[in-house]
């Protein structure tokens, strides 16, 4: 399996080993566009592999602060007790680059900028640009995509070109 991501075109698509398409899922990537730099709030290019899985067996919409569950399960108003919040729900694809000067180590390094791929609340839309560089899927997309893949699974994320993994 390998995963595919258009930037433009806010799709995060499953592929066989034969590049043949199994699911394609909305997403949504950040609202800044695509950069690599530590601190830009943008979705990082680039090939990449999913190093860890993180909330297996947790109910959808589980609450994840630093990669770990809160015991929470988001509502509205667990929302607005924390308005502004990121919220990193159901489940944690953690990204690791593996172009080094890249998207890997130095100020440019995916995984020390905790770039995901995660649930967010269900109202947030996907098809549109909108987090804070991670990558956004609905909870029950995520959830289906976490049980297909195991770690290590490569990841390309382009913006408007395809790249071959």
């Amino acid at each position: 399996m390998k995963i595919d991501i258009s930037i433009a075109g806010q799709t995060l698509d499953l592929l066989d080993d034969a590049d043949q398409l199994v699911k394609r899922y909305r997403v949504s990537t950040a609202a800044k566009g695509a950069g690599e730099q530590s601190g830009s709030y943008r979705t990082p290019r680039g090939r990449h592999v999913v190093r860890a899985k993180i909330g297996a067996h947790l109910p959808p919409g589980s609450v994840f602060v630093g990669r770990r569950p809160t015991g929470e399960v988001w509502t509205p108003e667990l929302a607005a007790q924390f308005p502004g919040r990121d919220w990193i729900l159901t489940r944690i694809l953690w990204l690791s680059g593996k172009e080094p000067g890249f998207n890997r180590l130095g100020n440019v390094d995916t995984m020390r900028r905790y770039i995901y791929i995660h649930g967010t609340p269900d109202d947030q839309p996907m098809g549109v640009p909108g987090s804070h560089g991670c990558i956004r899927m609905s909870n029950a997309d995520v959830a289906d995509l976490f049980e297909r893949i195991p770690v290590g699974t490569p990841v390309l994320i382009h913006g408007d070109t395809q790249i071959v993994i």
